[in-house]
């Protein structure tokens, strides 16, 4: 029940400096009335609102010497009056708090409570709050930034007014339909036209951001393919800067994939160091092939490794040929010995690992052909579900403007309505409770 006053700890289970028990739903306030002591005059009934106050918390078997502050609804995070208790980072003294809260008739919130209350009061987006636990989740810079762009709802304000467009349109359309003698300009259907078109190329420069919005989100995919002892290993770990694969002078150490990451520009590059690709390898090896032969397939982009310091052999030509359809940048490794032989395949770059030769080139060539069009400033699509309902919503809007002028107005509709239903599922107004509990389900208790 929304009436319900929720409870819980809003910071990571464990030791910590200071943790916070939030409480948000009307009567918060009379429940910190009968829990926390002010060190001060101020009775909690009278605290100032976004005002914080010391004091001692009823832990039940213990007090603690915290802060309260109380955000009066309905400008509050939730919409709702929210009480927060800032005490000493502990499992002992949170538990102690939100258990003596909840014996005075509050209840545990549930994963993602606070926000879906906040979203349910008008007080953010769908896709805002989706924005959020994006920022939450954000393992680099680029995807908290983009996070932070839907949460403040630019992707909202967009779709709002495209909603705005095509109800413009159907009113136009429905005053045809119901008052066809009436005295009223009819609708012009090259401006209808016209319209449709605009719409369509918006949602479709909308969805042409995801290529780039989804690598932000889940990061670049990168193999680093080869025949083995090219020195793969060697290039993982000059990439990350750390020790992480084995390397080894005897071909077929890396039997298995090693993953790593590395962010570069801001943006999570995942790293893929996978089994030197040959014939006639054992049988454990053979897996760790097929693995790579799997990863390669699905890369965003593959480092096809080569040995300047040896001769292009027939397994180079056969790691070539898997590779040679993919985005994929070739390089030369141990320059620092090579002979100086022919390039059968011209190197995009020529790296030694050992000696960290060109390494920051290769991070940023890296950068660059995976993260074409990346501006850190500019909104992109980074969710796989609002994609999808501007694709539909695009389909709508093509087939309505195929159909323009040659079927009657209220068929027309019917696609223009899809359209606004489509976009409706990305603000909320038409998502259905299904798709609303699996979003709040990826929040965190407390949030």
């Amino acid at each position: 029940m929304v009436s319900d006053i929720i409870a819980a700890v809003s910071t990571p289970p464990g030791r910590g400096g200071v943790a916070v028990v939030r409480l948000s739903g009307a009567g918060a306030l009379e429940i910190a009335e009968n829990m926390f002591e002010p060190a001060g005059k101020t009775a909690v009934c009278d605290f100032q609102p976004y005002r914080m106050y010391p004091g001692s918390a009823d832990c039940g078997a213990f007090r603690d010497f915290g802060m309260c502050v109380y955000f009066r609804a309905p400008h509050s995070f939730t919409g709702e009056d929210v009480v927060e208790f800032h005490c000493h980072g502990g499992t002992a003294i949170t538990r102690g708090i939100l258990k003596r809260a909840v014996s005075l008739g509050a209840r545990l919130a549930e994963r993602g409570e606070f926000t879906k209350r906040a979203f349910l009061n008008g007080k953010l987006s769908l896709a805002s709050a989706e924005g959020l636990v994006d920022m939450i989740n954000g393992e680099s810079d680029a995807q908290v930034r983009a996070g932070y762009m839907l949460y403040s709802e630019r992707l909202t304000g967009k779709v709002r007014a495209l909603q705005d467009a095509l109800t413009e349109i159907l009113a136009g359309i429905d005053a045809d339909i119901d008052f066809p003698e009436e005295d009223i300009e009819h609708t012009d259907l090259k401006d209808v036209r016209e319209k449709i078109d605009h719409i369509a190329a918006e949602l479709a420069a909308l969805s042409a951001t995801y290529g780039v919005g989804r690598k932000i989100k889940e990061g670049v995919s990168v193999v680093l393919a080869g025949r083995p002892n090219t020195g793969k290993s060697s290039v993982l770990n000059a990439l990350l800067g750390a020790d992480k694969a084995i390397v080894s002078s005897v071909a077929g150490t890396t039997r298995d994939v090693v993953e790593g990451t590395v962010e570069i520009g801001g943006v999570r590059f995942n790293l893929y160091d996978t089994a030197g690709i040959r014939e006639n390898a054992g049988e454990v090896e053979s897996i760790g092939i097929g693995r790579a032969r799997s990863l390669i397939e699905g890369a965003d982009l593959v480092l096809f490794i080569l040995d300047s310091s040896a001769p292009f052999t027939a397994e180079d030509e056969a790691v070539y040929a898997a590779v040679s359809d993919k985005k994929r940048l070739t390089v030369y490794n141990k320059t620092d010995i090579a002979d100086g032989g022919g390039e059968p395949v011209p190197a995009d770059i020529r790296v030694s690992a050992k000696t960290g030769e060109n390494i920051p080139l290769l991070r940023e060539k890296m950068f660059e052909l995976c993260m074409e069009g990346y501006d850190s400033d500019a909104q992109f699509l980074i969710e796989e579900r609002h994609y999808n309902a501007l694709s539909r919503a695009e389909g709508e809007m093509r087939q309505a403007l195929e159909l323009c002028g040659r079927v009657p107005l209220d068929l027309l509709g019917i696609h223009l309505k899809g359209a606004w239903e489509a976009l409706g599922e990305i603000s909320g107004e038409t998502a259905n409770e299904a798709i609303i509990d699996e979003i709040f389900a990826k929040f965190c208790v407390g949030k």
